[in-house]
């Protein structure tokens, strides 16, 4: 039996959709199973739906050979064990990758509560706190850094194949062309990569046929 990923709606899901990208890129066999997050009811769904497959009460969560875990930074390093050209070969690149990475797992709070996720939504251009521009800033310069010292041709932030920081940045991409957030020359290039990549675009196409909305994300 492959393992099962099970993740939350693809529209909304930033972590879920990080840890399917690395196992799509990763190219290991899954099955993908989709529950449903947000809207009236959900907490009860969450202690029924979500603690029953995931012990953390989150998603993504993995399931493999009877084993669980849940959360998208393990998924990676599990998937990356099975496909190491998930992280840069060169130990240098590796290392600053999985500071990106880890970067991005842990911080960012101002830019995750004001610029939720939400792929269907094309927002108005506005003016954001000063928290927000300063997250996005700093977004924009660790990808400046990474692409300018080992990128080379790109389009990735190293090389021509995506690694798992391209992962962990492909929701921050979408949150930018959502709420029509402007970027340098080079950083909406890197941006408009990780949007056009076809395992993002399959993600993304799933996220249309959706059905479900969560109307708190909808209008922020």
């Amino acid at each position: 039996m492959p393992p099962v990923l099970y993740i939350g709606n693809q529209n909304y899901s930033s972590w879920s959709m990080r840890a399917w990208l690395v196992m799509r890129w990763g190219k290991i066999p899954f099955e993908t199973r989709v529950l449903q997050l947000g809207g009236p009811g959900y907490g009860e769904r969450q202690m029924s739906t979500v603690l029953a497959v995931s012990p953390s009460g989150t998603v993504p969560a993995l399931h493999w050979d009877g084993e669980v875990i849940s959360d998208s930074l393990a998924i990676s390093e599990w998937a990356a064990e099975r496909a190491p050209t998930l992280w840069p070969r060169d130990e240098t690149a590796r290392a600053y990758a999985r500071a990106a990475t880890c970067e991005m797992h842990s911080s960012f709070g101002a830019l995750r509560a004001k610029l939720p996720c939400n792929l269907r939504r094309r927002a108005e251009p506005r003016r954001w706190s000063e928290d927000v521009d300063r997250e996005i800033a700093r977004i924009e310069a660790v990808w400046a850094l990474l692409y300018a010292r080992f990128a080379g041709t790109g389009p990735y932030l190293f090389g021509a194949s995506p690694t798992i920081p391209d992962a962990f940045f492909t929701p921050v991409a979408t949150r930018f062309r959502s709420y029509a957030v402007t970027l340098s020359s080079e950083c909406q290039r890197y941006a408009d990569s990780l949007l056009g990549n076809e395992a993002f675009q399959a993600w993304q196409a799933e996220s249309t046929r959706e059905v479900w909305s969560m109307p708190e994300w909808d209008g922020a």
